[in-house]
């Protein structure tokens, strides 16, 4: 081969090498996948860390783009819907929060997302409780994070759990939760003793089922592609409000086919993830709910059974699902002044 020959090969080589480095950076960007821009004031940084039991847990790390390393700050976990992962509304809200002086933190729930885990969509109300406490192990070795002031927001099914890991675990210095779920009072919601029964018998016979196959039986809620508001099949209206989130492009994401296994359901049936709400005080709670939240109930509830400091926050024309990703809605101001006052 003459020179020019081995120069255009040597080029090309090069060129080819640069885009399959671009093509790995893109592809593991934290970022990516997330169903919200991320500011170019935020770096992103993909983390990993083990929960009490040893299991590997996956988060995203959001902090300033100018942050000082050489100071500390204040820190907030963010707990992602039940069933959804860290790349929906978590994001959402770690990178408002971020800008606003916040080290944040978001993770996938152990079975789901990128986190460890298996058999995968495994609910567990201890461990995912377990790995709120966790997020604070991670947080607190940072050396720019100041351990004294870590907080916790919990969206929808996390605001159970974050409650329920600020019960026992008093390094959470605050709470703020946005449309909460109590699980495991959903888990009954309108079933009388009967009914409640009659779900005891059809789980525990499934547990033969999945015996007897090796593995557990998972049924998606959610299709394995996102669809149109139009391809939303007839439903209840509550049914129908999930899927304007998870099933179409504004919330969809392939590790959030929404459900758990099918006997995850008596988990959830034998725990109570609210017992011991009035012993989070002294340390504050706050309940932000949309005014026509379904799920309106659970937040009401909760403040009524939780001693002061507490507030109950309630948003102007949102339901429920507007306080995953609508920027106009959720209220950022809000949570920093709530967190800034009370960490």
């Amino acid at each position: 081969m003459n020179k020019i020959t081995i120069a255009v090969i040597v080029l090309c080589i090069a060129a080819i090498a640069a885009g399959l480095v671009a093509w790995s950076v893109t592809r593991k960007s934290p970022a990516r996948g997330c169903i919200a821009p991320i500011s170019e004031n935020v770096t992103v940084q993909r983390v990993h860390y083990k929960n009490r039991y040893g299991m590997k847990i996956a988060g995203n790390l959001y902090t300033a783009r100018d942050i000082d390393k050489t100071k500390t700050y204040p820190a907030l976990i963010v707990g992602a819907p039940y069933g959804g992962v860290k790349e929906q509304a978590p994001c959402v809200y770690a990178n408002e929060l971020a800008q606003r002086g916040f080290v944040v933190l978001t993770f996938d729930q152990s079975f789901m997302g990128d986190s460890g885990g298996t058999p995968r969509n495994v609910s567990s109300p201890d461990i995912f409780v377990e790995n709120f406490s966790a997020a604070v192990d991670y947080l607190g070795l940072l050396p720019y994070v100041n351990r004294e002031k870590i907080g916790v927001i919990g969206v929808c099914g996390s605001g159970g759990f974050a409650l329920s890991a600020a019960q026992v675990d008093t390094r959470i210095r605050a709470v703020a939760t946005a449309s909460m779920y109590d699980m495991s009072v959903a888990a009954r919601l309108g079933m009388d003793a009967a009914q409640i029964q009659a779900a005891k018998e059809k789980y525990s016979a499934q547990r033969w089922v999945d015996a007897e196959n090796g593995y557990p039986e998972y049924i998606p809620t959610f299709p394995e592609k996102p669809i149109s508001i139009d391809e939303i099949p007839e439903m209840d209206e509550t049914s129908r409000e999930w899927f304007r989130f998870y099933a179409v492009p504004r919330g969809f994401h392939p590790n959030a086919r929404g459900g758990f296994t099918t006997t995850s359901n008596l988990a959830m049936m034998n725990f109570d993830l609210l017992a011991h709400i009035d012993e989070i005080s002294p340390r504050p709670i706050l309940f932000i709910v949309g005014d026509r939240a379904h799920s309106r109930f659970f937040s009401e509830d909760a403040y009524s059974a939780a001693n002061q400091p507490k507030e109950l926050y309630v948003v102007p024309d949102a339901e429920h699902i507007d306080l995953y990703d609508r920027t106009d809605r959720i209220p950022f101001d809000k949570l920093e002044s709530f967190f800034k006052t009370n960490m």
